[in-house]
């Protein structure tokens, strides 16, 4: 365990010593605050609800938000993950970690865990936009606990794939190209619904957006919670076997 939180403090000490944590950081910050304010710009509008209806801010609001952030995360996640591996790759510090006391998954896992600390930084900044909310109405706090805990789960998923298209090759850019066209995969893949057939009941099972969508409306299903893990530990099992391969290779 220790092995793995030397690595961990490492990683995360080496994002914040380059623009690689702040950009990611500030750009979430400034997308996040500005959807934020458009979603409380629409929900705070009186000619929004109709004679006599009380709009919900959870369901009105939050949920909308929740699904935004899933959709900015898919954007920038790949940046945060992108060098993790191919940096090392590329400068030939990777064989400094092959020969130090450490196996491939604590490598896995240290690197894991720093990116994920980085975003667990990101989510934690916006609990400002939801203080705010608190102050000024009465939400309620179970769901929208439950919808951070999706929106945990499925940013852990992106990091556990990023961090494997990172294993796989040398250059930043390609491994954050690669993971970014799988995040957009997985989110889109619900409208294969449409296709009809076989694939209308199988596929869209894939979707992380449908998985997210309970989280979104305060519901704990443990189904999504299993695809979740499951799609983590699916993720860290291929980037170890991805760095193993080069062991083999050396």
């Amino acid at each position: 365990m220790s092995n793995i939180w030397a690595l961990f403090r490492r990683e995360l000490q080496a994002y914040f010593a380059s623009p690689i944590g702040y950009v990611p950081l500030a750009l979430f910050l400034f997308f996040y605050g500005f959807y934020f304010y458009g979603e409380l710009e629409i929900f705070t509008d009186p000619r929004r609800a109709s004679p006599g209806q009380v709009l919900n801010v959870n369901q009105d609001m939050i949920r909308w938000l929740l699904h935004t952030t899933a959709f900015i995360i898919l954007f920038l996640l790949p940046l945060v993950t992108m060098r993790s591996f191919a940096e090392e790759l590329r400068s030939g510090t990777i064989e400094l970690l092959f020969t130090s006391p450490l196996t491939d998954l604590q490598i896995v896992l240290g690197k894991f865990f720093g990116a994920l600390a980085l975003y667990v930084i990101m989510l934690g900044s916006t609990l400002v936009h939801i203080g705010i909310l608190f102050y000024f109405g009465d939400p309620e706090w179970k769901p929208i606990v439950v919808g951070y805990l999706g929106l945990f789960l499925l940013g852990a998923g992106y990091i556990a794939f990023g961090l494997l298209f990172s294993s796989m090759t040398k250059n930043q850019i390609i491994a954050g190209f690669m993971a970014f066209n799988l995040f957009v995969f997985l989110y889109l893949i619900e409208f294969a619904e449409s296709w009809g057939g076989w694939a209308a009941s199988v596929v869209p099972y894939l979707s992380v957006s449908r998985h997210l969508a309970g989280f979104a409306k305060g519901v704990l299903d443990t189904r999504d919670i299993v695809y979740y893990l499951s799609f983590i530990g699916f993720g860290l099992f291929l980037t170890k076997q991805s760095i193993e391969s080069y062991r083999w290779r050396g």
